[in-house]
């Protein structure tokens, strides 16, 4: 009895300040959305005297808002596609298949998330530049192409290690009797293997979307004024005679919508992918 209220006296004592941690700053985010210019500059407030939406219309037009909307869209649900179709062809390799070279591909893999982001910065910028300039049109450098093939190089690696993790966890006689029906390897991937592994996957899916929707390093380097995402745009709120905090926590809130809603859909396939393919 004495270690259960001890237990609970505990949880309060974290979850208290942890709670805290995370709802204060999205009030204060909420609040200064729902408040004129002049409020947010004046005085802090907790509460809002002046509830105004004005911001959340403002933000289409003070900026190209929906145009960086569309980049990011399009950029991060391309990098997620092509990271969840070439992850799951790899990992079924690594996973059903004894090769030359399988454990230095492995080993390579997950070696590449020791590094940090910003050491692939320059010599991706210049293999872009580079070989723009040998095609003579600009194909990799600020162009969306170039920016899906970026998120690649971080997303996939972790994709393929969890994905080959999960898979190892299905049995492997869903292969072998697919195998005697006759069906090909591919298809005991597509027909068997894949619907079994769809927490796993949807994990990575997961994880490619969010980590491409808020990258922001690489995005402003390889992007333009016309391939510009969300992260970077947001930045445009602040001009040199005004910085318009009511749109940018309005903009922020916005922009916020697509993975808040994405990760509350299939958070129970995500906690369930990340926690079987974890554990080999």
């Amino acid at each position: 009895m004495h270690e259960q209220l001890s237990f609970r006296v505990f949880r309060w004592i974290v979850l208290v300040p942890l709670t805290l941690f995370v709802v204060v700053p999205l009030w204060v985010m909420v609040t200064s959305a729902l408040k004129p210019l002049k409020d947010v500059q004046g005085p802090f407030q907790w509460w809002p005297q002046n509830v105004t939406i004005q911001p959340f219309i403002d933000i289409w037009s003070t900026v190209p808002l929906a145009k960086y909307f569309t980049n990011s869209l399009v950029v991060s649900v391309s990098a997620t596609l092509l990271s969840v179709i070439i992850a799951i062809f790899a990992s079924y390799a690594l996973s059903r298949y004894r090769f030359r070279g399988r454990g230095a591909f492995s080993g390579v893999v997950l070696a590449t998330q020791m590094f940090p982001g910003v050491l692939f910065l320059l010599p991706l910028f210049i293999i872009f530049v580079n070989m723009d300039r040998t095609l003579g049109v600009s194909f990799f450098y600020q162009t969306q192409i170039g920016l899906i093939v970026t998120y690649l190089t971080f997303t996939l690696p972790f994709s393929i290690w969890m994905l080959a993790g999960y898979m190892d966890g299905i049995p492997r006689d869903l292969d072998e009797a697919a195998r005697v029906d006759g069906t090909t390897a591919v298809g005991a991937l597509l027909r068997i293997i894949v619907p079994a592994a769809r927490p796993g996957i949807l994990a990575v899916a997961v994880y490619s979307f969010i980590t491409a929707w808020g990258e922001i390093l690489f995005a402003s380097v390889l992007t333009n004024s016309d391939t510009r995402t969300l992260s970077i745009g947001l930045q445009a709120y602040a001009t040199e005679v005004n910085v318009y905090w009511n749109q940018i926590m309005a903009a922020s809130l916005v922009v916020s919508v697509p993975v808040l809603v994405g990760f509350m859909l299939l958070q129970r396939y995500l906690v369930a992918g990340l926690t079987a393919g974890a554990v080999k």
